[in-house]
């Protein structure tokens, strides 16, 4: 099983559409994939039309495995299941912080469900507490979205600092640039100079793109309803480089 990590200190970035998009593509390359929202807010269990069971609390998450996957939500798309976040998903750092090796519990919460899937997405809430370190060490791959701008690129390399002092492994981040505009000059100079001092980002550019906005309203995937629109189409891009560098595909 390969667990993939859509991640940011920064909101607003493009966290979600990423990890709704990556979700879809691997579901569709055939591969049993589980969707897991981190973020209380929800937002990728609003797009695929799940609603939340409130039953399940910080504690049931990371100590009854069985109340994890009982609360698994299949989606329409085949080969999809989603793992809904809600409001108490905000106590996960207080509980983690009561724990015994407080930074492995999520992997250990996780492993249970490498029988059932080949791929685990998840989409992470956007700041750094224990919850993030959990993240960090569970996941094979972390994906940042960063929106070529002065005050993304600052919360990019503050990860890059945070994993070099902590020693998390670095080449285990790989980065994309979202919501780009190619007509606008300050983002296409960001895009040349940050390709040039950090290796971490993928090809891929994902444009600032309606299609990709009107995901809130349609609630699905943009490659579900506008997949030959270039929104789309960048993000499939996106997914396959991704697949294919991590060695699935």
């Amino acid at each position: 099983m390969k667990t993939i990590a859509s991640y940011s200190i920064k909101g607003g970035v493009g966290k979600t559409a990423f990890s709704v998009n990556m979700a879809y593509a691997a579901a569709e390359a055939g591969m049993r994939t589980l969707l897991v929202d981190l973020d209380p807010q929800g937002a990728s269990s609003f797009y695929f039309r799940v609603r939340p069971s409130e039953k399940l609390k910080a504690r049931g998450f990371f100590d009854r495995p069985a109340s994890l996957e009982k609360n698994i939500r299949g989606s329409d798309y085949g080969r999809l299941d989603i793992l809904p976040a809600n409001l108490h998903y905000r106590k996960f750092d207080a509980r983690l912080g009561l724990m015994q090796k407080p930074n492995s519990r999520l992997k250990k919460a996780l492993k249970r469900l490498s029988r059932q899937y080949e791929v685990v997405i998840l989409d992470c809430p956007p700041n750094i507490g224990l919850l993030s370190e959990n993240v960090f060490v569970a996941a094979d791959v972390i994906v940042v979205p960063v929106i070529p701008t002065t005050l993304s690129e600052r919360t990019f390399v503050q990860l890059l600092k945070f994993f070099a002092d902590a020693n998390y492994p670095l080449d285990h981040i790989r980065a994309f640039f979202s919501m780009a505009q190619t007509n606008n000059r300050l983002h296409r100079d960001t895009m040349a100079r940050m390709r040039e001092k950090y290796p971490a980002f993928l090809d891929t550019v994902i444009p600032q793109s309606i299609d990709v906005e009107r995901m809130g309203i349609m609630r699905e995937p943009v490659l579900a309803y506008a997949p030959k629109h270039s929104g789309a189409q960048a993000y499939r891009k996106l997914c396959e480089e991704l697949l294919t560098r991590t060695g699935m595909k």
